[in-house]
């Protein structure tokens, strides 16, 4: 998940690597003991930044954890998401990778078979543990090489005390209550804008998703690359004309992120709505600024919400002599008193079947974990996405410019993807 490098979250949370009230549920079992191994003695582990107060935290944690019972060392490595992509593309290239990469795209390496799968080193309690959908986003060509870490759905945030202010005494359904609404919160004036919509690099493809898919598109239909179709470009034309015709949106939605854009607008007040998560709400509920709701997207037609999710991967790469060792990290990590403090700690939502049971008594949960087994995932199982992502984050933006041609953009997205990236 493109994520959120600075939002505080939780810290309590993440203070201990065993957090017994998220302890329930299958897990995996008992890790190896210390001495066993005769492969490497150190792994090199690459761990994407979720929040500057946690991911450190937990992942110190567990590196002490695992090199005191498997008496093998963690060479911990972690990278903010603004250069992640680019600083490990370049280990690859370089032919050095890590033992193990947290990222949200993994079916290149697995087509170049640099990946192990799950027969080769995940637990079968563990793989039968994951939620279905995970399981299904994580298998490329019938073998399943991306574990998921954590996941996140999204949802309508909206600022109650604006839409009051506006009138408006509900959230949207339609595209078309949406817009009215936005206009109305945006006609409150001081610099408050309807919606705060973030298509720069940062994670541009779940924007334009969640919109998407709220319009009956798709990036792919059976199979095949449909990047271009008429609902994506009506859907890419709608949000460009949030920006140049209704004037809803703050300006340069096409270079605004998310974490430090339209966040920042909402969470300062002065946006009426944005698409946001569990972790946002968590940020939200610590400030206790913004009197917020949570709404399901509108869609198109007034038809049924349609939720965008998101998962993250742990995946090995193969080297020599160290099968055992990332065996072994897969076994501690996914044991429920692990891998439910990491996901609690960053205010994300559960992978495990386990985890969702072990989350399930967490009130402000209940509106994402209820979309999490039928969610719409981006297509990380086909080996172009990788390339496809990274042009969609570059300039996908471009399109809701006063200059930009959504169809031109979209097809030439859809060029790059016939082409195999």
């Amino acid at each position: 998940m493109k994520k959120q490098s600075a939002i505080p979250l939780l810290a309590a949370a993440a203070a201990s690597v065993l957090l017994t009230a998220c302890s329930g549920g299958t897990g995996s079992g008992n890790v190896s003991p210390a001495g066993s191994d005769a492969g490497v003695k150190e792994l090199k582990v690459v761990i994407a930044e979720y929040s500057k107060d946690h991911t450190k935290t937990f992942w110190d944690a567990f590196a002490k954890e695992y090199q005191t019972r498997t008496g093998i060392k963690i060479n911990l490595q972690i990278i903010g998401w603004d250069n992640i992509d680019q600083q490990t593309s370049t280990m690859i290239q370089n032919g050095s990778p890590p033992d193990i990469l947290n990222l949200n795209a993994y079916a290149s390496y697995a087509k170049d078979g640099l990946l192990y799968n799950s027969d080769e080193v995940l637990p079968a309690a563990t793989k039968a543990d994951l939620i279905d959908a995970f399981v299904k986003s994580g298998t490329y060509n019938g073998k399943m090489y991306g574990f998921p870490d954590l996941a996140s759905s999204r949802a309508m945030f909206y600022n109650k005390d604006l839409f009051r202010r506006a009138g408006i005494t509900a959230p949207p359904t339609t595209w078309t209550e949406f817009v009215s609404a936005a206009e109305k919160i945006t006609a409150i004036g001081d610099g408050t804008v309807g919606y705060a919509l973030p298509l720069g690099p940062e994670e541009a493809q779940a924007e334009f998703s969640i919109w998407a898919f709220n319009n009956g598109g798709a990036w792919k239909t059976d199979g095949n690359w449909t990047i271009n179709s008429a609902r994506n470009v009506e859907t890419l034309q709608f949000l460009k004309d949030l920006s140049t015709k209704n004037r809803v949106t703050q300006n340069n939605p096409g270079k605004t992120n998310r974490t430090d854009g339209a966040f920042s607008l909402f969470s300062s007040g002065k946006a009426g709505m944005v698409v946001g998560l569990s972790q946002f709400a968590t940020s939200l509920d610590q400030d206790k600024k913004i009197n917020y709701g949570v709404a399901a997207m509108p869609t198109k037609d007034g038809g049924p919400p349609q939720t965008y999710g998101v998962t993250d991967y742990l995946m090995a790469f193969k080297k020599a002599g160290n099968q055992d060792a990332v065996k072994k990290f897969y076994e501690l990590y996914y044991q429920p008193d692990q891998v439910n403090t990491w996901i609690k700690a960053e205010g994300f939502l559960p992978v495990t079947k386990s985890g969702l049971k072990a989350f399930a008594s967490d009130a402000g949960l209940k509106v994402y974990l209820d979309t999490l087994p039928n969610i719409h995932l981006t297509p990380t199982d086909d080996p172009t996405w990788d390339k496809i992502k990274i042009a969609v984050q570059q300039n996908i933006g471009t399109a809701v410019a006063p200059s930009g041609n959504p169809a031109a953009v979209l097809g030439d997205l859809q060029k790059l993807a016939k082409s195999g990236g």
